[in-house]
């Protein structure tokens, strides 16, 4: 019997790297995992996002506000693992969730720091996108060592 790994994705606004971590560990990790994520603050997803992985068909869970951190603690859920995905710059105001789980920090850049025209931001998004789906599957074979 295999026990469900539950995952926890985070960063501070939760709009753009922690939806499509959480989308791409759904989508790629399968039924192994109960995988959602959440912020300090409850916000709609950046649309980039949502055309970013509209792309590779891979549905994120929401599109509007999900819970914050706040709001999964008050509710009694626990995690194996809570994955921080805020930059360097943003680590300290990354949300931490409380109890006793492996904590784990992927960094990768803020989406609300790339510039240009949407097509260039677009392009951007999805570079970033593809290096979250690299760093997944590097974690799902470290996880699965064959």
């Amino acid at each position: 019997m295999t026990v469900v790994k539950k995952v926890l994705f985070v960063c501070v606004h939760n709009t753009a790297r922690s939806r499509m971590a959480e989308a791409l560990l759904r989508h790629d990790g399968g039924r192994e995992f109960e995988v959602a994520s959440a912020g300090y603050e409850a916000r709609d997803v950046n649309p980039l996002v949502v055309e970013a992985m509209a792309i590779i068909n891979v549905p994120l869970a929401s599109t509007g506000p999900q819970p914050t951190v706040f709001d999964l603690f008050k509710a009694g859920r626990y995690f194996h693992y809570v994955i921080s995905v805020c930059d360097e710059e943003q680590g300290e105001r990354c949300p931490l969730f409380p109890g006793v789980v492996q904590r784990i920090t992927w960094s990768f850049p803020a989406v609300s720091t790339f510039d240009g025209t949407p097509a260039e931001r677009l392009a951007q998004v999805i570079q970033l996108r593809d290096a979250i789906r690299e760093r997944v599957t590097l974690w799902l074979r470290e996880l699965h060592p064959q």
